[in-house]
């Protein structure tokens, strides 16, 4: 296939840089694109064209904002089947997942857009006769959008979008492994029509272009998606420079099966969960917490519908399971699959590179199964990203429970069960930012907040309203209208 050329977009211009790096198809190791290997110089540019067109972006009315946005959903639609090929060949996606990943950009932008009317302040009765008071949103300035690769399309959208409604400008730095899937969706931006400098597109590696963007002076706020350890990165140094930052990081999500519950349903979220794109979410299930009333049938029915899994091509419908991303993440998988064998975890089922025939020349981890797991192991406790899951055995529900929240992250969870009693406690004493009742570990609405606690992030929620609270300031507003000077309380010293 032809390999694409993939530039930067900078104050409404696509420009190409000297250096230059390649991404690869995970399914068979072809290139798919040469892009930028950008440096600080392409990051000052970007950053100078942005802060340029932010001072007129801002003063359009969001309405009017919204309706690009609107545009770009729109586009999305027409183009989504080439954007989800493109995501197949690039990043190595199930189509049916490649899919689903363009169609939460286009739910992202019509439902950014309908905020574009409900950027929502507060009135609110002052203590002083003839006196207004209320409340406002402001944007905060130039934003910078460190995105990973599992969600080419999908997460983008998420920080881009309610970023630019709310009258921010926007500089997008993606994963290094998904460069033709930005500039594509830059494609859309543009052709929507927004003005030159609004949005701006910067390739390059996280050590270089990533970095300089962080640190940056004139960067106001970085959305930063991607793992812990960077992200301890971002955090430390936009603490420094008193940015604001969003952080949306790691995750070691489990799923609890109680002897109440309904298997074959509960089966079905454990295998979707499970290795749904090859395990490469922040929101897989990396445990299946057990009761043991429960524990041995259920590692049967697990084991056998595993099995059947199919790992092949992402553009076959046929598909169950694509590759691992690159061939770093395939060796640290297997690396994990060394230490659960070190551990005296049992490997019931997978547990090898899968290179056989028409695997040879991709990116593939057979879907694995560990038992005999126990809450102190390290397969048990850090983020795999690979098709892999540790079976740990529980004799209650509240062992259950505690079990759960031993962890470093708290991103989602899942209780099955049939006790409504439970369900609720579940609910109240889960530590994580997303619990599902009946329902696998992934599957976020765009309407609904996105985020965790501990590890995973640093309070801050992606999607929802709880997104226009990232990407704008609170301001409050007093008009006096008495005519005279008016001492509040905090003042008055009556």
């Amino acid at each position: 296939m032809t390999t694409l050329t993939c530039c930067n977009y900078i104050d409404g211009q696509w420009l190409s840089t000297t250096q230059t790096l390649l991404s690869r198809n995970p399914t068979n190791n072809e290139i798919v694109a040469t892009f930028p290997r950008s440096d600080s110089a392409d990051v000052d540019v970007a950053v100078a064209s942005a802060r340029k067109a932010y001072h007129s972006w801002r003063q359009v009315p969001a309405p009017a904002r919204a309706e690009y946005i609107f545009r770009v959903g729109e586009l999305l639609l027409q183009h989504k089947e080439e954007l989800a090929q493109l995501i197949s060949r690039e990043m190595g996606k199930a189509i049916t997942e490649a899919r689903g990943d363009v169609q939460e950009g286009v739910d992202c932008a019509f439902y950014s857009a309908g905020e574009g009317r409900r950027l929502f302040g507060q009135t609110t009765p002052s203590e002083m006769p003839n006196k207004f008071a209320m409340t406002m949103r402001m944007p905060i300035g130039v934003c910078a959008l460190i995105t990973p690769w599992n969600f080419p399309v999908a997460i983008p959208c998420w920080k881009a979008m309610p970023a630019l409604v709310c009258g921010n400008t926007v500089i997008l730095k993606p994963a290094e492994d998904t460069p033709a899937c930005a500039t594509k969706l830059i494609e859309i931006f543009q052709q929507a029509g927004l003005p030159a400098g609004v949005i701006n597109l910067v390739h390059g590696l996280g050590e270089e272009a990533g970095k300089a963007l962080v640190e940056h002076p004139d960067v106001d706020l970085v959305s930063f998606t991607g793992s812990s350890e960077t992200g301890a990165f971002v955090g430390e140094t936009c603490g420094r420079t008193h940015k604001r930052v969003c952080l949306e990081m790691g995750g070691k999500n489990a799923q609890v099966v109680m002897e109440d519950a309904d298997l074959e349903l509960a089966l079905d979220g454990a295998i979707w969960g499970a290795f749904g794109t090859a395990g490469q979410r922040c929101t897989a299930t990396s445990r299946l917490i057990l009761h043991r009333d429960i524990k041995e049938k259920f590692t049967t029915m697990l084991k056998e519908r595993t099995s059947k899994l199919r790992l092949g091509s992402p553009t076959d419908p046929d598909t169950d399971i694509g590759p691992i991303i690159n061939q770093r993440q395939l060796q640290r998988v297997k690396m994990y699959l060394d230490i659960a064998r070190e551990e005296n975890a049992k490997v019931l089922i997978g547990g090898e590179i899968a290179d056989e025939g028409e695997l040879k020349n991709g990116y593939f981890f057979q879907p694995t199964i560990l038992d005999n797991v126990t809450p102190e192991m390290r397969v048990a406790r850090e983020e795999i990203f690979g098709p892999v899951v540790a079976l740990i055995e529980v004799s209650s529900f509240e062992e259950a429970i505690a079990i759960l929240n031993d962890t470093n992250y708290g991103l989602s969870s899942s209780v099955y069960t049939r006790d409504i009693n439970r369900a609720f406690a579940a609910m109240r004493d889960i530590e994580a930012g997303i619990t599902y009742i009946n329902g696998p570990t992934i599957g976020a609405e765009v309407h609904l907040p996105f985020g965790g606690v501990k590890q995973t992030g640093n309070g801050h929620r992606e999607a929802g309203t709880t997104a226009l609270d990232v990407f704008t300031e609170w301001k409050s507003v007093y008009v006096d209208f008495s005519g005279s000077l008016q001492r509040a309380q905090i003042d008055n010293r009556s």
